[in-house]
């Protein structure tokens, strides 16, 4: 039996306690298939975001055993990001030495200075937190840098944005690395959002409805439990006994997305779980998920992911394979 995926998380002085924990988090509710570890970029306890410190028990030799590397996000001390803009300090840039070619990288919120410091960012798409952005600009010129989306997958490189968007991205790694399954077992078991896609918007200015107010909440279990039906704004909103007009402002008041977008999300995760589950022909899924058929099927997928649905199932069975 091979060994699990290795995963190495680093923890840098001002580390945020909630983003450090979230590789082992998500990771660890796949019932050993990520081996996560937590390291220094010296081996000594760091202090964090908040009132502790913590001890990692490893220093850097671990992060050239390492599939993965993640830098956890961090509260830079004053005049730490401009040191960064001038490359990456000692005993980080060691640290970052052991690291092998070809190792996954994935960064949280902040965490993408310092690979952007490493010059490992340069001419490639990328996000962080929206609040640092216009100081990433401006130390990171040659990053290309979109403040606008939860997470970036750049092939062996990822980033996202702050706090939660760090659980989307790792949900989604657990998407690609196994499939919808795995992904959404992992999540039930969090008790998180299975799915949040990562061209969602980072920040929705959107006060949180008043306890007077009906939700969409039961419409959309209605919705998902019956995509494959036509679904228009107005049976949504008989659902919620609500004039379209006002479902449609509450909908996107507690979704961030219009009541057409959300259902494009769904029609086309569902898709992706039955590419990767079933053998059954492209015009057949279209149907189960509510699409006008295998063509409409194909322009949401290459949308959403940039693959056909034949390329996509056969690109899950390799990995399944493999």
């Amino acid at each position: 039996m091979s060994r699990p995926h290795r995963v190495v998380v680093l923890a840098l002085d001002g580390v945020y306690p909630f983003e450090l924990g979230i590789p082992s988090r998500i990771f660890g509710a796949t019932e050993g298939l990520y081996e996560v570890l937590t390291c220094t970029a010296d081996g000594r306890p760091v202090r964090t975001a908040a009132d502790f410190t913590i001890a990692a028990d490893r220093g850097p030799e671990v992060l050239g055993s390492a599939d993965t590397v993640v830098i956890a996000s961090f509260a830079p001390c004053p005049g730490t990001e401009a040191a960064l803009a001038r490359g990456l300090p000692e005993p980080l840039a060691a640290a970052f030495g052991s690291i092998r070619p070809g190792t996954r990288l994935v960064s949280i919120c902040t965490g993408a200075f310092v690979l952007a410091a490493a010059g490992l960012l340069d001419g490639r798409r990328a996000t962080t937190h929206w609040q640092a952005t216009e100081r990433f600009r401006q130390l990171f010129p040659n990053v290309d840098l979109d403040p606008d989306v939860l997470f970036v997958d750049d092939g062996d490189i990822l980033t996202s944005a702050g706090a939660a968007a760090g659980i989307d991205l790792f949900l989604h790694l657990l998407r690609s690395d196994h499939g919808s399954d795995v992904a959404n077992r992992a999540a039930r078991r969090c008790v998180v959002p299975p799915w949040r896609e990562g061209g969602q918007a980072q920040y929705i200015e959107a006060p949180v409805p008043r306890a007077s107010q009906d939700s969409t909440s039961a419409a959309r279990d209605w919705a998902l439990a019956h995509l494959h039906e036509p679904l228009t704004l107005a049976t949504l909103a008989r659902h919620a006994r609500m004039s379209p007009r006002t479902f449609a402002r509450r909908f996107a008041d507690e979704v961030g997305a219009s009541p057409g977008r959300w259902l494009i999300r769904q029609r086309v995760e569902r898709a992706r779980h039955l590419l990767e589950s079933t053998d059954l022909p492209i015009d057949q899924i279209a149907n189960r998920v509510g699409f006008a058929g295998g063509t409409s099927l194909r322009q949401h997928l290459h949308a959403a992911i940039g693959v056909s649905p034949l390329v996509y199932r056969r690109s899950f069975q390799a990995r399944r394979t493999a």
